[in-house]
């Protein structure tokens, strides 16, 4: 009986061992200052279309080039990222769908956030139901611009053009 606890108990440790040495490399999937995310919206192009349609600040661009001319489509994700000030930085990506998998097609920050230099509180879709197949985002950003305030909800709309508007909600 002695010798099966022993036992049980060198495979309990060597478990234990082994899942704590492979858990970092999943750390790395998402930063911990990656706040708040959400999948959102749908878009779709020709190709030939730019991505979101702001002139990008730091922007990031994955997607194949070579993929111009060809129709693309995807969804939105909208996402905030801590500061070391704890203030937040929001970003909004187009996630082009394609034969391999999801792909980064742009990244922009959202500067009417970045300017405000706001405490982010949450991010919502405009509902829960997934990706939806029409045109266009509807989220909204809770946010404080002082840390002892209520959250004021902020609306990031999309159209069916491509068009971003960012603003106060309105109840």
């Amino acid at each position: 009986m002695a010798m099966r606890r022993i036992l049980m108990t060198s495979l309990l440790l060597a478990g234990w061992s082994i899942t704590a040495e492979a858990a970092p490399a999943q750390d790395t999937l998402l930063p911990a200052s990656v706040i708040f995310a959400t999948s959102t919206g749908y878009w779709e192009d020709d190709g030939n279309a730019p991505d979101v349609e702001r002139a990008p600040t730091g922007a990031e661009r994955v997607a194949n080039s070579e993929e111009k001319g060809t129709q693309r489509h995807g969804y939105y994700k909208l996402f905030a990222v801590r500061q070391p000030d704890r203030t937040s930085k929001v970003y909004l990506q187009q996630i082009a769908q394609t034969e391999t998998g999801p792909a980064i097609a742009s990244t922009i920050e959202l500067q009417e956030f970045s300017d405000l230099k706001p405490y982010v509180t949450d991010i919502r879709p405009e509902n829960s139901n997934g990706i939806i197949k029409q045109p266009g985002l509807f989220a909204t950003v809770y946010l404080k611009t002082d840390p002892a305030a209520e959250p004021d909800g902020w609306t990031v709309l999309i159209d069916e053009f491509g068009d971003i508007t960012v603003e106060k909600a309105t109840n």
